[in-house]
């Protein structure tokens, strides 16, 4: 089956991927801390008060109408590890710390799963598509899996080109502008490219 006009299953990608949902309960509370941050002259404790409520009201929303949670509480618990660093070490940059170290296993797992010819997209993909892991037998979904997988590496390798000096400068309206701009957007135009990438393959069939 190709791809071709196939919405349910571009909705599974990008669902599988992180979801729109999920994009917003993590950077949604990123958002917050870097603007009260500064409203609250810099007040680091203020800001991680702040992003975490909104963290927590996300997830409560996510309950109440009974959605699924798996996205909102992994965000909650990324929130409160932000926040605890950051804490810690009364380094507001350091809120973002996490995220950067996310980024570099990211790009280290796509890649080396990439490498060895059994590509991270495809074992998340696959169950998903129903087509399992029979891809691997597949030369031309292989294929459309690696090339696909190798977007998610420019694009978490991207993020820490750009961000990591700026986390090392100690600039955190630069680091979380340019997290937030490289966040949402750079994350769509990866999951588009993804998918005009694996549409152009028929799924394999299970016999």
């Amino acid at each position: 089956m190709s791809y071709q006009g196939e919405g349910a299953d571009k909705d599974k990608v990008v669902n599988a991927l992180g979801g729109k949902k999920g994009l917003i309960d993590s950077g949604l509370p990123s958002l917050v801390f870097l603007l009260v941050f500064n409203l609250s002259n810099q007040n680091i404790n203020t800001a991680i008060y702040a992003a975490l409520t909104l963290s927590i009201v996300l997830t409560l929303l996510r309950l109440i109408k009974r959605e699924t949670l798996q996205h909102a509480f992994s965000g909650l618990v990324g929130v409160g590890i932000c926040a605890l660093i950051a804490r810690r070490s009364g380094n507001a940059a350091d809120f973002y710390l996490p995220g950067l170290w996310i980024n570099a296993g990211y790009a280290f797992l796509y890649a080396i799963t990439n490498l060895l010819k059994l590509p991270l997209l495809g074992v998340l993909l696959g169950p998903i598509l129903g087509e399992n892991l029979m891809w691997r037998k597949d030369p031309a979904r292989l294929s459309a899996y690696i090339r696909a997988g190798w977007l998610w590496v420019a694009m978490f390798t991207a993020r820490l080109v750009i961000q990591y000096p700026l986390y090392t400068s100690g600039n955190v309206n630069a680091l979380g502008t340019a997290r937030l701009i490289m966040g949402y957007p750079l994350f769509i135009l990866t999951a588009w490219g993804t998918w005009q990438v694996l549409r152009k393959t028929p799924t394999t069939k299970i016999n």
